[in-house]
């Protein structure tokens, strides 16, 4: 099949390299000149693990190519996917004014030899659909205008359907091939067969799994969730937004825990063996963080703010993660008693392993309100680092080489991101360099045996 992707970022690169691996056509369009010709070369402009290497053998193939020309994109195109970004406005909506250009230029672009597939894969607040539908038919009548309605017959033909994406940092190409759902959101028969057809070997696994991403054992066939546009666009909002809600949960229990003296580690696996309640996302720490969790929940909230809905779960969600942040500042605090003067190593830059996406990071507002309390603030991450010179040039830390570089002359290390690298810390080697050997354990990962063993003092989060 042929299959046009408008936006070559996150969700947009994973997208194409994955469709293009099944067999399809895949045109990428991306306007940025410089990422352009990286990605014409095969240079990815983020880490996600695997992905630089099956990107190029995509490009290889020559089933995946890259380009700036949205016209011929589109006309080559049966299934057309704008993937660009809607960041967050300062009010909480969603920007869609790449979403406005992007479908405008679809119109312009499209003719009336085949029936095209306008999908919605960006995420976008409900009603997007037919907004998206309304400015595609704009760009129609800017290049073509049809002036009586007995010539509608020769206008271009398409439908525009939802297609939201539930791509995890870190793991995107399992994820794209082995979801957990696909959801479309149409009502008409003929845009959900096709969708259907171009989803065909992940909802089957009629595969040959690619070896950067094995297929989960006992893994047969994938749900197909059919809705109309409304319910699909409401589902990947709502789907983080409970993610982000059992997190806070999770930390807000773990607050109790330290007043009563209980572990919040078994106590979320108590809970979490409940079939009806799950132990994924059951982690305390120093909460969420990220590109979605919460601009989508605030997304939300607009759109329940324009219809006069109330959304009291959605603001202590965000109000319980925000809160959480200033918990390991807390017990600093309560260790070091002054912490004015004293240096702290954050181990962990990104809001989570495996990528480099400082997007609401938590390590950040840790380290500024660190520094802002007179403390020297040092900072180590595996693959962060230069993305975090670069974008946060004003952020006065002090960049370590390694976590034994980071531990030196430190009188605590807190644990931000839960890299593997750090669960497998020699600890001994590490005790040896600090000042004053405390760890606080910022994302409950670490074995307090292997930390204590060696004179350190640990204290997690909820235990």
């Amino acid at each position: 099949m042929d299959i046009c992707v408008v936006g070559a970022g996150y969700v947009g690169l994973v997208t194409s390299a994955c469709l293009a691996f099944l067999g399809n056509q895949v045109t990428a369009v991306e306007v940025n000149p410089g990422k352009l010709e990286n990605l014409k070369k095969g240079d990815v402009p983020f880490f996600e693990p695997h992905l630089t290497d099956f990107v190029k053998n995509c490009l290889e193939s020559g089933s995946l190519k890259f380009t700036a020309d949205l016209d011929t994109g589109v006309k080559n195109a049966e299934v057309i996917f704008i993937c660009v970004g809607t960041p967050p406005l300062a009010n909480g909506e969603s920007d869609l004014s790449q979403v406005m250009t992007v479908a405008r230029g679809i119109g312009g672009a499209l003719d009336n030899k085949r029936r095209r597939v306008i999908v919605n894969k960006s995420t976008v607040p409900v009603g997007s659909g037919n907004w998206v539908e309304m400015l595609v038919n704009q760009g129609v009548q800017t290049v073509q205008p049809v002036p009586a309605r007995s010539s509608r017959s020769e206008a271009p033909s398409f439908s525009v359907v939802s297609n939201p994406e539930f791509l995890r940092e870190g793991s995107a190409i399992a994820d794209s091939f082995y979801p957990d759902r696909i959801v479309v959101g149409s009502v008409d028969e003929a845009s959900i067969d096709l969708m259907r057809k171009l989803y065909n070997q992940i909802l089957t696994q009629d595969f040959e799994p690619p070896e950067c991403a094995p297929r989960p054992k006992g893994l047969e066939h994938v749900p197909f969730v059919l809705t109309d546009l409304a319910s699909a666009e409401l589902i990947k909002y709502s789907a983080n937004a409970f993610l982000a809600m059992k997190i806070s949960f999770a930390n807000e229990v773990a607050g109790l825990c330290e007043k009563v003296g209980a572990d919040i580690k078994q106590v979320t696996r108590g809970i979490g063996l409940d079939l009806r309640i799950g132990s994924p996302f059951l982690n305390a720490g120093v909460g969420w963080g990220g590109s979605c969790f919460g601009k989508d929940i605030q997304a939300l909230m607009q759109v329940a703010r324009e219809y006069h809905y109330p959304t009291h779960l959605l603001e202590a969600t965000i109000k319980v993660n925000e809160h959480q942040r200033l918990v390991v500042i807390q017990k600093l605090q309560d260790e070091l008693k002054i912490i004015k003067g004293r240096t702290v190593g954050l181990m962990g830059l990104s809001f989570k392993p495996n990528t480099d996406d400082l997007r609401d990071a938590p390590s950040l507002g840790i380290a500024r309100q660190l520094i802002k309390m007179g403390v020297l603030v040092k900072v180590y991450d595996p693959v962060a680092m230069d993305i975090c010179k670069t974008m946060h040039t004003d952020l006065d830390v002090q960049y370590a080489t390694d976590l034994v570089d980071l531990a030196t002359d430190c009188d605590a290390l807190v644990v931000v991101t839960e890299w593997d690298e750090f669960k497998r810390a020699n600890w001994r080697e590490v005790s040896r360099v600090m000042r004053w050997p405390l760890v606080i354990d910022g994302r409950n990962v670490l074995q307090e045996d292997d930390i204590t063993s060696h004179g350190m003092t640990y204290r997690g989060i909820g235990r």
